[in-house]
């Protein structure tokens, strides 16, 4: 008769590293890790209460998502965002998103709008408080990509909308942005509930514009 496997051996090795990756991304995220800062896989290993082999495997997964940059000799380093990186960020996000936004005013359905105008609403209630006002914003967001319905496109702002929180704290902070941000969604949103596909579009191509103005890090 068999018996029943130890508790411990239930996390596997990919689920260790994924759990890592995680700790990680918060810590960047959080600036617990500064942008440009070095890792010290040594000190994280001890800290984690693990080996270097799963801290590596970790390390891996967010440089493929872009927080992370390897240097030959080196080690790993906290990604650093320069005025370009943001540009070319904002660039494919507008180009995605803008696309997305034409989409969903086509095809998608009543409830699906009605869902999205929930988010919006939620987003209305949280501008005076702007970490809740950054987290429904994103939700929204991606939302809109779930509704538009293609999941590479999904993926990819996914990814980035990771890397573009490395940018001293996001556009969102900046003064004025929240209000600025709110306005132009409410214009958004009420494009795509009128089913103007082109409408939509150009608003979520000039939001990000909005955006990159008020993110662009200065010169020096």
């Amino acid at each position: 008769m068999s018996t029943a496997a130890p508790a411990h051996r239930s996390l596997s090795p990919r689920a260790l590293y994924q759990d890592v990756a995680e700790r990680l991304r918060a810590q960047i995220f959080n600036r617990e890790l500064e942008p440009g800062a070095w890792i010290d896989e040594q000190k994280l290993a001890a800290e984690f209460g693990i080996s270097r082999t799963p801290l590596r495997e970790a390390l891996k997964v967010l440089a493929v998502e872009g927080l992370v940059t390897m240097k030959v000799r080196r080690g790993a380093y906290v990604t650093e965002m320069s005025r370009d990186d943001v540009a070319q960020v904002y660039r494919l996000l507008a180009l995605l998103e803008s696309d997305a936004a034409g989409v969903v005013a086509r095809h998608a359905s009543q409830t699906q709008i009605e869902s999205l105008r929930q988010l919006h609403e939620r987003l209305e209630r949280q501008v005076r408080q702007r970490d809740a006002f950054f987290a429904a914003n994103e939700r929204f967001h991606m939302a809109l990509l779930a509704v538009a319905g293609n999941r590479w496109c999904e993926q990819i702002v996914a990814d980035l909308r990771k890397v573009m929180k490395l940018n001293r704290h996001h556009s969102l902070f900046k003064q004025g942005r929240l209000a600025d941000s709110l306005a132009e969604h409410r214009a958004l949103m009420a494009a795509i509930e009128a089913r103007e596909a082109i409408k939509a579009t150009r608003l979520m191509r000039a939001h990000f514009e909005s955006g990159l103005e008020a993110a662009a890090p200065m010169p020096g």
